[in-house]
């Protein structure tokens, strides 16, 4: 089992920046590709960036968040992390965690077994 745990979330102004952390408990953090989801009201969960197991060589991004985002990945403190700048109103959403322990990177939902609980990201114009 793991545990996910993120922080960071609150309220932005467009333009402005947000560090989301999601802290990990449970087991060997570093075997977990890590990513991040978010599901605004009314629409479905979507992936938002991810990165790849032990060292976190490989990182993805969906397309709305390319070049404005940031995700890492700090194996000592078992902590990933989601820097968020030039915030826009389209980015408002739960903010969601996951660990996936199984094969191969993906961006599907259906490919991380852990998920935390969410935490709010509200951008105003």
């Amino acid at each position: 089992q793991v545990q996910l745990v993120e922080s960071g979330g609150g309220l932005a102004q467009a333009g402005n920046s947000l560090r989301l952390s999601c802290a990990a408990s449970g087991r060997t953090f570093s075997i977990f590709h890590m990513g991040w989801f978010r599901q605004a009201p009314g629409k479905e969960r979507e992936f938002v960036a991810g990165i790849t197991n032990w060292s976190g060589s490989a990182k993805y991004y969906a397309d709305s968040v390319k070049g404005r985002f940031t995700i890492s990945r700090d194996n000592a403190k078992n902590t990933v992390y989601l820097q968020m700048n030039s915030l826009k109103p389209e980015d408002t959403a739960v903010y969601y965690c996951a660990a996936d322990g199984i094969g191969a990177f993906t961006s599907r939902e259906a490919g991380y077994q852990y998920w935390g609980q969410g935490t709010q990201v509200t951008v105003s114009s």
